[in-house]
């Protein structure tokens, strides 16, 4: 018996050893993650992104402001703007965050793969502060009345804006896809590519939606002038134009996997059909 308790004693002890040291071993990890490399390149590109949203926000609807209030801009002068500006942050900062700056590209980016999922949140956060931090800046700099509000807002029916908004975000996102993901594409051209991309989608679109292709692009103006007509158009349908966007160039990428496995594994309902057509054929040989 007293063997029996010295042998338990021990056994407490080696656990509250083992206790202790996972729970300092735990602290030790939790001290690590903050003071990590991995967190330091993170917040970087938070940075990047907020930044690289607030100056895309901030001079493509800087543009449509000057136009509204001083008519110096015009409407081609808008789409160069817009296109532009996209291009030099593409430039400035893809390399450091992938350069984002729109919500339904990061979450079509992470659906398909091309980018990680836990950091989708923080992105579309970064994204909408520096969008909203743009829209308040042109708030104070210029004098914005009902008329001159730099938002997007639908022109004629809501259905046909949705709509081609769905198309213009379908097409960006599908020239992202090739330019940024794919290794056959010119990398270098990227944001050639991309800022031509949104300079054609604003011409087209833009007398009819605005052209938004972006969520925070016309929920931070909203926002600050408190202004929600037809908001649904531009959340909706740039996240359906995106993921169809990405989804279509996903189709066009190289593989040597046949279709199975491009669709998955069989289906639940063709294995169970397998599995039903095998135990019927057992029975069969059984009976005989």
């Amino acid at each position: 018996m007293v063997g029996n308790n010295n042998r338990g004693e021990d056994n407490l002890r080696r656990t509250e050893n083992a206790s202790s040291s996972n729970v300092s071993s735990d602290d030790d990890e939790g001290a690590d993650f903050w003071s990590s490399k991995a967190v330091v390149k993170l917040t970087q590109k938070l940075l990047a992104e907020a930044i690289g949203t607030f100056f895309v926000i901030f001079t493509g609807c800087g543009a449509v402001s000057v136009n509204k209030i001083y008519g110096l801009t015009t409407f081609p002068g808008i789409a160069i703007t817009w296109g532009l500006i996209v291009m030099v942050m593409v430039y400035t900062v893809g390399h450091i965050s992938g350069a984002h700056f729109n919500p339904a590209v990061t979450v079509t980016m992470a659906l398909f793969r091309r980018f990680p999922l836990k950091e989708v949140p923080m992105y579309m956060a970064a994204q909408l502060v520096g969008a909203l931090l743009a829209s308040g800046t042109l708030c104070l700099l210029f004098d914005i009345n009902h008329d001159d509000y730099f938002g997007t807002l639908p022109v004629g029916p809501h259905l046909r804006s949705f709509i081609i908004e769905i198309i213009a975000t379908f097409l960006l996102m599908f020239v992202v896809s090739a330019v940024a993901t794919d290794s056959r594409a010119i990398g270098e051209l990227s944001g050639i590519a991309v800022g031509s991309t949104i300079l054609l989608d604003v011409l087209v679109a833009g007398p009819v939606s605005g052209a938004s292709m972006n969520p925070t692009r016309s929920l931070a103006p909203a926002i600050m002038l408190h202004r929600y007509e037809g908001i649904w158009v531009y959340i909706l349908g740039p996240f359906i134009g995106a993921i169809s966007g990405g989804f279509a160039y996903n189709l066009l990428r190289p593989t040597n996997k046949p279709l199975r496995e491009l669709i998955g594994s069989e289906s639940s309902i063709m294995k169970n059909f397998s599995k039903n057509n095998i135990s019927r054929s057992n029975d069969r040989v059984e009976g005989v």
